[in-house]
């Protein structure tokens, strides 16, 4: 678990099992998370409730608790591991005088954090003034309250939230022009090297799995890396070498997380589009993660959102090196369940261990492209078959 820095803004952090099992109760995500938007974990709260309340989200007595350990702690935040409603934010920041973030909030400010290029700090913004759309109500109390005069509601409070949502509205309205340029650009791309017979390869899978370290070690590229949820957030393209003339298109995209916003998938679907019109899925999996199950889960229900579940997949089980013994064979069970799964590996992107196989397995997958692409020339025309000759789906 990455370490913060005492002189960060201090946070509680805090989560519930509300009618079924929470998948982190020990809220170790939520620290990374927290840590990676710049706070320092200052304390936190975890309970079960039968249902979540309307109003607090938790009961009374919980959030006078919580109230107790911002105090105490002199915490500048509360994060809560779940979506809250606008009017659970806006109770929850009187009771405790704090700023509140759902974790759609807290991932949103690290992707806005951590974006770099230009589409990416677009993709961010859209994504982020949608999650604000939602919240009007809340940004503008003191002028809900205001009385246009006697016997009158509203007046300059209702006039100032129509006024706010235009705006808002407006500039989605331009924000999604200009990303839709950009994804006929990125289109256009991707139709260029179809035009060859190449192999298209995507890297996806949770964040902090090791994807932009296994693609580094796969081109002997430089993107940045680090230990760190979302470290990377702008897709990066290299030609992967392969030996005896064989090379790949190797793309590695931006991480998935458990309840990844939604207004983030749609934002960022220029981007996630290079997993859908893949020829090839290299899922990465933290094989040291004792969610690792989970995770692939997770990943699993990203790539149906954005329509590219049925690519084949290539499992990779990474940082091996951090396992006193093979990988438990929990950790392998998902695997087994999905349906475009064709292989799997056991790797460690950072030592090296077990690359040489994955490699001659994508030398083998870049041959079969290879040899399709020259039996479709010579078919003067007539329609070739599907290039994924040798991936098999298993039913």
């Amino acid at each position: 678990m990455p370490a913060a820095s005492p002189g960060l803004p201090a946070a509680v952090l805090v989560g519930a099992d509300v009618g079924q099992p929470h998948p982190d109760p020990q809220l170790l995500e939520l620290h990374e998370l927290a840590v990676s938007a710049g706070l320092r974990p200052a304390g936190s709260s975890f309970s079960r409730r039968r249902h979540i309340d309307p109003a607090l989200y938790l009961g009374s007595g919980k959030v006078v608790q919580i109230k107790d350990q911002v105090l105490e702690a002199q915490a500048g935040c509360v994060l809560f591991d779940a979506a809250l409603s606008p009017v659970q934010q806006r109770n929850l920041e009187r009771e405790f005088g704090v700023p509140v973030w759902d974790r759609t909030a807290l991932i949103l400010e690290i992707f806005a954090r951590r974006a770099r290029s230009g589409e990416g700090k677009l993709q961010v913004e859209l994504a982020r003034l949608r999650h604000a759309a939602t919240r009007l109500v809340r940004g503008w109390t003191h002028l809900e309250r205001q009385q246009g005069g006697i016997g009158l509601r509203g007046g300059p409070g209702e006039k100032q939230i129509e006024l706010d949502r235009r705006m808002l509205e407006d500039k989605i309205k331009q924000l999604q022009l200009r990303l839709r340029k950009l994804q006929r650009q990125r289109s256009t791309q991707r139709r260029s090297r179809r035009r060859g017979s190449q192999l298209q390869v995507s890297i996806v899978g949770y964040t902090n799995a090791g994807k932009s370290t296994l693609f580094n070690a796969l081109t002997h590229a430089r993107a940045y890396a680090a230990d760190q949820l979302f470290a990377t957030l702008d897709t990066t393209t290299r030609r992967l070498w392969l030996g005896e003339g064989l090379t790949a298109v190797l793309s590695d995209t931006v991480g998935f997380i458990r309840e990844l916003p939604h207004s983030l998938v749609e934002a960022f679907k220029a981007t996630l589009d290079e997993a859908a019109e893949a020829d090839l899925l290299l899922h990465v999996v933290d094989a040291s993660n004792p969610q690792a199950e989970q995770q692939i889960e997770q990943v699993q229900q990203v790539l149906r959102e954005i329509g590219a579940e049925q690519v084949p997949q290539i499992l990779i089980y990474n940082k091996i090196d951090m396992l006193d013994g093979p990988v438990p064979p929990t950790r392998r069970r998902a695997a087994g369940q999905l349906r475009a799964s064709i292989d799997s590996f056991d790797v460690s992107a950072l030592s090296g261990l077990g690359l040489d196989a994955l490699r001659e397995r994508l030398a083998e997958l870049a041959r079969k492209q290879l040899l399709h692409a020259e039996a479709a020339d010579a078919c003067s025309g007539a329609e070739a078959p599907a290039p994924q000759a040798d991936i098999v789906h298993p039913v």
